[in-house]
């Protein structure tokens, strides 16, 4: 049976159409994907994000045990520091892509909804050392506050000074009265905020923001713009770009992949020989020639023959044209290269791009 978010009454009272999404009841649109995509790019918007999952590795060994779980180096990010990660299995492949939260007291861990209870399950098959893992999922609410408006908005009800939290960055504070946690990251490309408090003051918060944002046209944003807006920065969604079966060098990730930390971690000696062996296939950004839109699974094919899938695809708000992305073989991955999308048998024109495919965002 799918969970009521702390916010679940807010999204009715702004009529949000809900549906099932990782075992939560969330909006997938109110107002409509392209208008809410829009207010997202041009002022402010606020998203119920608390589906995913949120972990607290606790103890003497915590920064050790993540650093040993995660592909990132976790020793390298100072106190308040917030960095991107990835889990991998022992042959490379994804259990899951993360933020890890080096906090004054613990390490946080912010992870996929639909994979909360299998990464709970890995993790703790592979605890070692003096560390305690406590989920808080369903004890802590969580917004994400994103646009170019979004520090005007927050500075508002916040009791810190907002432009003093750098990009991927996070500190502890209040907004309107009640102590959380506040950081700086994102998944649309434009500036943001997600904050982090008890249930029990979800409508407190959303009615302290929206008020805050009411100058700014502030609205709820729902998954469908949630959806659209990663894509046009080529961000990945876990499930369609990246998987147990693709390892986070052909997905493009190597940035989170610290292959001369100096401890080993889970998957490395299985990353350094792809490394060197070089990559077979890539992850890649196309954008259609033809008028046509590409969508999940969708073949990728060069003269007719298949190369690949799409993994995700859609009609990109801001850039006004079809776009997605899919893994092809090395040789077909340059800037440039035509390939044809197969919708509903008939080939239609595309061609590999370099992204991000919105390049005008606050954040990339």
């Amino acid at each position: 049976m799918a969970i009521k978010t702390p916010f679940y009454a807010k999204h009715l009272e702004f009529n949000g159409r809900m549906v099932e999404f990782a075992n939560h009841w969330l909006p997938v649109q109110f107002k409509g994907i392209i208008p809410e995509h829009i207010r997202v790019r041009t002022t402010v918007g606020v998203f119920d994000v608390s589906h995913m999952g949120r972990v607290e590795v606790r103890g003497q060994d915590a920064m050790k045990f993540v650093d040993y779980i995660t592909s990132n180096d976790v020793f390298g990010l100072a106190p308040n520091q917030v960095q991107y990660s990835t889990f991998c299995v022992e042959d490379g492949g994804i259990v899951d892509d993360l933020l890890v939260y080096r906090l004054p007291d613990y390490v946080y861990l912010v992870i996929n909804g639909a994979c909360r209870e299998a990464d709970l399950k890995w993790i703790m098959q592979n605890k070692r050392g003096d560390v305690e893992i406590i989920d808080k999922t369903f004890e802590v609410a969580q917004l994400a506050i994103q646009g170019p408006k979004a520090e005007n908005v927050m500075q508002k009800i916040c009791d810190i000074d907002l432009s003093k939290i750098g990009f991927y960055w996070a500190s502890q504070a209040k907004v309107a009265d009640i102590d959380m946690v506040i950081s700086r990251t994102g998944y649309t490309g434009e500036d943001g905020f997600e904050i982090y408090f008890e249930n029990k003051y979800a409508d407190k918060i959303w009615d302290a923001i929206f008020n805050a944002g009411k100058e700014f046209e502030i609205e709820p944003i729902g998954l469908g713009a949630r959806d659209t807006l990663r894509l046009e920065m080529k961000y990945c969604l876990y499930g369609n770009d990246i998987t147990l079966k693709t390892n986070p060098l052909e997905a493009g990730l190597g940035f989170v992949v610290k292959l001369d930390k100096p401890d080993r971690f889970i998957g490395q000696d299985v990353l350094m020989k792809v490394k060197a062996e070089g990559l077979k296939r890539k992850l890649s950004g196309f954008e259609m020639t033809d008028n046509a839109i590409p969508r999940h699974d969708y073949d990728i094919m060069v003269n007719g023959n298949k190369i690949g899938k799409v993994t995700s695809g859609t009609i990109g708000p801001s850039v006004k044209k079809g776009i997605g992305m899919g893994y092809v073989p090395v040789e077909h991955s340059a800037v440039g290269t035509e390939i044809e999308i197969d919708i509903r048998s008939k080939p239609s024109k595309a061609k590999i791009v370099k992204t991000p495919f919105y390049k005008f965002g606050t954040r990339k």
